[in-house]
């Protein structure tokens, strides 16, 4: 199985979409780099390493020859992947990332193997890393612009970082995963894996909402025009979690606490109701991807004192397939 062609759509002026299709059932509308080509040239986030070629061609296609940046939001390999072979592509274009994440993809070959190792399957597919000399890297928090400001946001990854224009939040995972549904309809979902800090994701939430920004572009998937609902919205959700999660530890064993608590989420999280509209292939791929950031909640709570050492023992139980990613 190929990548798919990648789809270019215009989301705004001078601003387009970038959809990648790695070789994966149920990942065609799930993955997007953003492109803004106006008088300053750059791109947001570069998907896995399988998909490079078509990102290139469809850079191409919009009749970009050279880029003014590359911004990463994070170093997964569904947003960073591909950076060794946009590197290459675009040999004068600095690359503005996390600091704690420039490491890895000088030397990825941890990366690699850690995402292969929690990943599976779905890991190799995405394709190895290449490796970037670390003179192409440009801190983030010493990043300074006058038409784009990076935001440290972790929360999803203590290497996240978010980017904002004057009305453009370009938030990756900061503000969770939202899909495109065909009824119109908002399926958004938290993106909280193993080792979640709770309050650091609220604080990043936060951060965002003090800019006021205008519309939010995600990483998982597409743009909405309601930028502060859209956070606000996230972090109700993020603390219904924590509720309802906090809830069921008590009364469910290590074998059925996860199953239970994705049941009593599906069934109160307002935000989730869509599930059922999904096509096969992309419920089983969401499926597990609510599974991990359950488990990035009972981590989290695992080592909150207001845990008792019993729930804690159940907790132990269901940690050791926490899961890196979205």
């Amino acid at each position: 199985m190929q990548p798919a062609k990648a789809e270019i759509r215009q989301m705004g002026r001078d601003l387009y979409l970038i959809t990648l299709c790695p070789p994966i059932a149920g990942f065609e509308k799930f993955i997007g780099a953003w492109v803004f080509t106006g008088e300053k040239k750059f791109v947001v986030d570069v998907g896995p390493s399988v998909t490079s070629g078509s990102l290139f061609k469809a850079l191409q296609t919009l009749g970009i020859d050279t880029l003014d940046y590359i911004f990463l939001t994070h170093i997964h390999l569904d947003h960073a992947g591909g950076i060794g072979e946009m590197a290459r592509f675009f040999p004068a274009t600095p690359i503005v990332c996390h600091k704690t994440g420039i490491p890895h993809l000088v030397d990825p070959a941890r990366l690699w193997q850690g995402t292969v190792k929690t990943l599976g399957d779905v890991g190799r597919a995405y394709g190895p890393v290449m490796p970037v000399a670390a003179e192409r890297f440009v801190d983030a928090v010493m990043f300074e612009s006058d038409f784009i400001r990076a935001l440290i946001t972790p929360g999803h990854a203590a290497h996240h970082v978010s980017y904002l224009t004057a009305k453009n939040l370009f938030a990756g995972e900061a503000g969770g995963v939202c899909l495109e549904l065909p009824s119109g309809h908002t399926y958004l979902r938290p993106a909280t894996p193993p080792r979640l800090f709770l309050d650091t994701a609220l604080r990043s939430i936060d951060e965002l909402l003090a800019y006021s920004p205008g519309v939010i572009h995600y990483g998982h998937y597409g743009s909405r025009d309601n930028a502060v609902k859209m956070l606000e919205m996230h972090k109700r959700q993020l603390l219904h979690w924590e509720r309802v999660i906090s809830n069921v530890m008590p009364h469910a064993g290590s074998e059925s606490l996860e199953e239970v608590c994705l049941e009593k989420l599906l069934e109160s999280d307002l935000l989730l109701k869509h599930f059922s509209s999904l096509d096969g292939a992309v419920q089983k791929r969401e499926l597990g991807f609510l599974k991990n950031s359950i488990r990035g909640f009972l981590g989290y709570l695992q080592h909150d004192h207001r845990i008792t050492a019993k729930n804690k023992s159940v907790i132990s139980g269901v940690r050791a397939s926490g899961r890196q990613g979205v």
